[in-house]
């Protein structure tokens, strides 16, 4: 399901204080498959996945999910850094809670919600609660609610920055095994360049404030992917070329928060 975004304009707040986040911002975003935005803080990549899934309302342009009219958000399912997981419900009342508020039959939802637990990793956990799960479990719970959806498009918004090295490793892993078993349309919001390019089939690179893309960057790795691609060559062009794009993005946002301040 194709994504397409064309002179997307996002304005914040009112004039004199207004802040212009995204600025003509157009892309297709090609069906099944994983689009990474990798940008500097404040360029509005955040802001553009939310739009895209219908949580954020935007100033002008056009954005359409797919081809049959539906609003934004109809097909899409949203993942977080902050997981959201509701702590007084197990893990199997947390995976099958979007299916409980369309009126699915708790067997039914239960036992979907089971097959995906597996499929994660934490078969023997569904009567836990997030509190008794580490940071990587509670991620693959997020990953298993959002799966069961059945959603067309995935948009994940940061979702492993808040793990240790190790668990974002096996995290990056367990989200390439998963799409390309399903082959969805994602879109990853991310700050780290060597997530971006083990993770993406495209890196979207975006401009400091107000966000426009600076350059796409075709990532022509074979899948599938392991983090033993981050030491090759192949990997190792693809890094300096999106640091090269970046870095002068990062120090113009450093100097935008600096005149802010003074």
């Amino acid at each position: 399901m194709d994504i397409v975004v064309e002179n997307l304009v996002q304005v914040f707040g009112e004039a004199p204080r207004e802040v212009l986040a995204l600025d003509r911002v157009s892309h297709r975003f090609p069906s099944e498959r994983f689009t990474c935005i990798l940008g500097p803080s404040g360029c509005g990549k955040s802001t553009m996945a939310q739009i895209v899934g219908g949580i954020e309302p935007y100033t002008s342009g056009t954005v359409t999910v797919g081809s049959d009219g539906q609003p934004l958000g109809t097909h899409s399912v949203m993942v977080w850094q902050q997981l959201n997981l509701f702590p007084w419900r197990t893990v199997i009342d947390n995976v099958a809670f979007g299916l409980e508020i369309r009126g699915v039959a708790k067997p039914e939802r239960n036992e979907r919600a089971r097959r995906l637990i597996a499929s994660v990793g934490l078969r023997g956990f569904e009567q836990h609660r997030p509190p008794q799960l580490s940071g990587g479990m509670r991620q693959r719970v997020a990953l298993a609610r959002a799966l069961i959806m059945e959603r067309p498009v995935m948009l994940m918004d940061e979702p492993f920055a808040a793990l240790d090295a190790q668990t974002k490793i096996v995290m990056q892993e367990e989200l390439v095994r998963i799409y390309e078993r399903s082959k969805r349309t994602i879109l990853f919001v991310t700050h780290a360049i060597d997530e971006a390019i083990l993770l993406g089939d495209e890196v979207v690179v975006m401009t400091a404030r107000p966000g426009r893309i600076k350059e796409v960057i075709p990532i022509d790795l074979p899948r599938p992917r392991s983090q033993e691609m981050v030491n090759t060559p192949a990997f190792g062009r693809l890094y300096d070329r999106a640091l090269h794009l970046i870095r002068e993005e990062v120090l113009n946002a450093m100097k935008q928060q600096e005149a802010m301040v003074g």
